[in-house]
């Protein structure tokens, strides 16, 4: 069987599946944008938004916020919801990298277990 053939196989549907590279909402947004032919300086005025706020988040170095999320929705017809549900996934794997926080997670459940 399947199963049997693939040690990899986790058991897991492709909904449950966490990418090895947590994709930040913004790089969805880029390619869209871009393949709409969109001038990003135009959309953010048209937003009304500071170009180097949306760059940012185009770029990935800021995270979406629920705010520019829905205005990204009113601007070029994309729910907002799927892209915040992307930008807390993103957060949490991003998260669950960070070594030094891990540690602190850990040390916080030991604590935990003898209260």
């Amino acid at each position: 069987t399947f199963m049997e053939k693939n040690t990899r196989y986790t058991g897991k549907t492709a909904n449950e599946l966490t990418p090895f590279i947590p994709t930040h909402p913004g790089a969805i947004l880029k390619d869209e944008i871009e393949c709409r032919g969109i001038s990003v300086p135009r959309l953010a005025e048209d937003m009304g938004v500071e170009c180097s706020d949306l760059e940012d988040v185009l770029n990935e170095k800021r995270p979406l916020t629920e705010k520019m999320a829905l205005l990204l929705e009113a601007a070029l017809d994309i729910n907002a919801e799927p892209l915040m549900r992307m930008q807390t996934s993103y957060n949490m794997q991003t998260a669950r990298h960070d070594r030094s926080f891990m540690e602190k997670l850990a040390m916080v459940r030991r604590v935990a277990a003898v209260l």
